[in-house]
This record gives structure tokens, sequence and C-alpha cells, in this order.
């Protein structure tokens, strides 16, 4: 197990920065994952950590050692790719077994080993098969067994689920991160889907543009966003983003399960505790238990999310009411969180009086 810190890392290709001097550290023994919309520079940030990139400039350290200039085989982590890699030629057990060789690894030992990782992945039945005879969700396990095997410091994924189905996902994303506390190591995982991140990481790094927008914890995140990025990448849906009252520098932002759908208009007295939009329901996604309201409102576009039940209450015309407490307060022009909406008070003072 191992940290890994990076300092003032940057990317250059072909004259173009793709990873603008960042840093971070990433804490031993977490898992930590990257983030971002395609382009943004984590693929290629896990890639100089794993030494299949060198940095254009900056320090990487695993552990104590600067590793910048240390070929990936000399770095003490493995790789799991999107594809997974696998030599079809080579059953389950060769496959696993085919690094150990490569470090002169005894056959007694190398048996052992491959024996004891294929039993926690429950790859044991299938090791005299190859790939080709094997479902996704096995040849991702078979991927995740030659990493494992080295026993690396770091293990390093990118976007290792994206090939596999819906229920496949999900069911890999629960044995990785069991996986994850049953070994103890330190995990550095690259996702674009914000979902996959949420629900696996304690640790999330969010990038855009090949620059870090916020590090924190799966919740931190969702709810004390630093920006409006932030904000609408996590989330699903995502936050909803409107004009701020009195204020044209600002925007404000609510969650949509913050968000309640009247029926009825509200009384004046009582919209002065409240944001409040009228609006027509144009469209509603019932994911079960839970329904997506999209409502179109003199404010804009928003999205409601209310239990399904409400589905058949409400009509056309609708009410949305928000408590200021669950408004958040973003500078229009830098995107940066500058506080939430507390109380009418609060909000009289930041427009201007005018509510």
């Amino acid at each position: 197990m191992a940290r890994v810190v990076l300092n003032q890392i940057t990317k250059t290709f072909q004259n173009q920065q793709v990873v603008k001097g960042i840093d971070l550290m990433i804490p031993d023994g977490s898992f930590t994952v990257l983030v971002g919309p395609s382009g943004c520079g984590k693929s290629t940030t896990l890639r100089m950590i794993a030494g299949l990139e060198s940095a254009t400039s900056g320090e990487i350290l695993i552990g104590d050692q600067t590793v910048n200039q240390l070929p990936p085989g000399k770095r003490d982590v493995a790789m799991v790719f999107q594809n997974y890699a696998l030599y079809p030629t080579m059953n389950v057990y060769d496959n696993i077994a085919y690094g150990l060789r490569n470090r002169g690894t005894s056959k007694k030992e190398c048996k052992v080993l491959v024996e004891e990782i294929s039993e926690i992945v429950g790859l044991t039945p299938y090791l005299k098969r190859k790939p080709s005879q094997l479902s996704g969700g096995q040849r991702q396990r078979v991927a995740l067994a030659r990493a494992m095997v080295k026993k690396p410091k770091v293990f390093l994924m990118d976007e290792p689920l994206s090939n596999l189905d819906a229920k496949l996902r999900n069911q890999m994303r629960v044995e990785l991160t069991s996986l994850h506390k049953q070994l103890g190591s330190t995990f550095i995982y690259v996702t674009h889907d914000q979902v996959e991140a949420m629900t696996m990481g304690d640790q999330i790094v969010v990038m855009s543009d090949g620059d870090i927008m916020q590090v924190a914890a799966p919740m931190d995140l969702y709810q004390e966003p630093e920006n409006l990025f932030v904000a609408q990448f996590i989330g699903s849906p995502p936050m909803n983003i409107v004009p701020a009252e009195g204020k044209n520098e600002q925007l404000w932002g609510f969650r949509p399960e913050k968000a309640t759908l009247l029926s009825a208009s509200v009384s004046p007295a009582a919209a002065q505790d409240m944001w409040v939009a009228r609006g027509q329901v144009v469209s509603r996604e019932i994911l079960g238990s839970e329904t997506l309201f999209h409502v179109e409102t003199e404010k804009g576009k928003i999205i409601v999310k209310a239990d399904t039940e409400l589905a058949g209450q409400v009509g056309p015309s609708v009410t949305v009411t928000v408590e200021w407490p669950h408004m958040y307060v973003f500078d229009r022009i830098s995107g940066k969180r500058v506080g939430r909406l507390n109380g009418r008070e609060h909000v009289s003072t930041l427009t201007g009086g005018v509510i």
C-alpha cells in the first residue's frame, strides 16, 4: 500500500496542454475516483501515474519515492484496462500467471498465488478456459486477478466496466468495492460516469479541461459543490440553475429533490419564505418509486424529483417551491459558489430588497 502524490503535474501533446498543473494527494488505502467528461485529462493523469505517459513537468510520488524516471515495471503498480487486454491463446490460469513468470517466480509459488487470487475473485472453476469462453464479467475478473496477483502498492483502473451491460456493471461495482475493502490497497479508478464515481469512491476528484474542479467525499461533493461545474456534473438529475432575483451577477441553484410541486398557487405571505415559480409540466419520467417532472417555468426549465404517487395528482399547470436554505448562490462569471440563501432576511439583503 502507498499514497500517491502529484505536484504541479502537466502534460502537453502537440502544443496543447491537456493536464494543467494539478496538485493531488491520494491517501494510502483509499478508493479514489477520477471523474469528468471525455477529454478532461483523467485517463492521461492515470497513465502518467502508471508510467505509460511521461509528465511534461511536475513530480509524481508513489509512497515516498519520486517515480518520474522509473519505467512502469518498477513503479509497483498494476493497471486494469478498459478492454481487459487478455491473451486470447492462453487459458485463465496462464493469463493470471503471465506477469509472475516474467518476474521469475517459481512454478510452485506461482501456483499458490494464482489459486489464492482465483478463489478471491471467483475464478477457480474457470482456470482452464480461454477468454473467448468467458462472459464479460468473468473476463473482467481475469484482468483484476492478473493485477492482484502481483500484489502491487497501487491498483490503477481505466474505465474497466464500460464494456459491460448495465446489470453486470452494477454487480461489478459492488464486487470491486468489496474487493478494495478486502485488500486494503490504494485504488485509483477513472470513469466518466458520475453515478459510478458516487457509488464506489471514498474520495472523488472531479476534473474538467485538464484542471481539478474539486476533491471531496461523495456526499460532500453533492451537498457542498464548490462551483457550477461540480453542481451540474454530480447528481442525477443535475442541480437546477436559475437566474438570481435582483442580482444579475449571480445564479441560484437547487437539487431536484428539494423542490415541491403544487397544483395550487402559493399565497403572497407564504411566498416570502421560499422561491416560487409557476409553470407547465412538459414531461414525466417514471423511475419506479420516484418520478422526474420536467417543468417549463417563467424562470427557466427545471426538473423536480418527487414520489411517483404524486404523478397522477398534478395537472399540467403547477407551482414549484423551494425553501430558501436549499438554494445555492453562484457567481455568474467565475462559476464559484459564494454561499447559500439562509432565509428571508438574507435573501432580501442579497437581492437589494427584491424577492
